[in-house]
């Protein structure tokens, strides 16, 4: 049975590898691992040590907290809101795509949106 927390963590690995645009197997080579168990980490089916996570988190530029983010005290409530949408792919492409927006341009694209959706 999956720990809420290793779930947690393979979805946060999971997202920022998309966000990054990396792949399991580019991830996988980059921390000196197959790609299977980096399958295996991001479904919660198998836990990442410390080292390993230290290892993937420096491969994807981030602190070890980002994967922490979005827990509440003591695991117990792992359903929020950003969790769920980030588990959607085409969610995960609009971030993306978004982020790959010069700046001047997607604050103006974040501006339209808020119009567009106070006027829904």
């Amino acid at each position: 049975m999956k720990h809420p927390v290793d779930a947690h963590v393979g979805k946060r690995v999971r997202h920022r590898r998309w966000m990054i645009g990396m792949t399991q197997q580019q991830l996988a080579d980059k921390v000196g691992i197959k790609f299977q168990q980096i399958q295996k980490y991001e479904t919660g089916m198998n836990r990442v040590s410390a080292s390993r996570l230290w290892d993937i988190a420096d491969a994807m530029g981030v602190t070890i907290a980002f994967f922490f983010e979005g827990l509440s005290e003591g695991a117990a409530d792992l359903t929020h809101a950003t969790g769920d949408l980030m588990a959607d792919k085409e969610a995960l492409e609009l971030v993306r795509s978004y982020y790959s927006i010069p700046e001047a341009q997607r604050r103006r694209l974040f501006d339209l949106a808020r119009v567009l959706s106070d006027a829904a």
